[in-house]
């Protein structure tokens, strides 16, 4: 426990110190950022055709309404979290880089849903978005993390060689 923990902890950190690189920022966060928008503003194009983005931002051209995906916003840090924990518990690299894609991708879906909901809930209600995007977001990105987290640890349970008979 003590070993996954230090390892845990020192890939937390170093993933933190590199995602918070300028050059890091540029040339991989924005980026990712700006598509996240595009995305969000695709699938909300059909159901809506006053949503436009531009950057990292979606606004509603016809009310003004806007929201601009931050730093924290965007899952980064959340797929920094699986990331880390995924790192730091024994399995093959193989396994590791699936659950890392994987996980960032169901982690991505979420955050998208996640998106999606704000621009609408800004719209309904300024207090409900607020309260929505200061509580129960971040805990439900975070839960998505522990959740995908815990299914891997079940199939690498499951991967492994079992020794019921021994126990019989």
């Amino acid at each position: 426990m003590l070993r996954f923990a230090g390892i845990f902890l020192t890939v937390l950190f170093v993933l933190f110190g590199i995602e918070m690189l300028n050059p890091v920022q540029k040339a991989v966060v924005q980026p990712f950022t700006f598509f996240l928008a595009e995305v969000s503003s695709a699938i909300i194009a059909p159901f809506d055709d006053t949503a436009i983005s531009f950057g990292k931002i979606i606004q509603n051209k016809v009310n003004g309404f806007a929201v601009s995906i931050e730093s924290g916003c965007n899952g980064v840090e959340a797929i920094i979290m699986l990331a880390a924990a995924v790192i730091a518990f024994p399995a093959t690299v193989k396994q590791k880089v699936a659950a890392i894609i994987l996980g960032s991708l169901a982690i991505q879906v979420l955050n998208i849903a996640r998106i999606i909901s704000l621009y609408y809930l800004g719209q309904w209600s300024f207090a409900a978005f607020e309260w929505a995007h200061l509580y129960i977001w971040p805990v439900l990105i975070m839960v998505d993390v522990l959740i995908v987290f815990l299914v891997w640890l079940n199939y690498l349970n499951r991967q492994s060689p079992q020794t019921n008979e021994a126990a019989a």
